[in-house]
């Protein structure tokens, strides 16, 4: 695999659109593809941080089911 192929490669892996890494590749790498790159990164974090709420939210909701199961009535 060429340096070029490794590189497409891993921003398809990174979840960039074909159009940005089109961009990307044309851009030789200068200074806005790299912010281009931190602005992905910082999306896609963004999303792992709303999915880690959403799995908070059910681990709370099955604890509570749980705990109303054991207690007495």
């Amino acid at each position: 695999m060429s340096p070029n192929e490794a590189l497409i490669q891993n921003l398809k892996d990174a979840g960039c659109t074909p159009e940005f890494i089109k961009q990307f590749t044309l851009g030789r790498c200068g200074s806005e593809e790299r912010l281009q790159l931190q602005r992905h990164r910082a999306k896609l974090l963004s999303d792992v941080h709303a999915k880690e709420k959403q799995i908070d939210c059910l681990d709370y909701l099955v604890y509570q089911i749980q705990k109303s199961k054991t207690q007495p009535k």
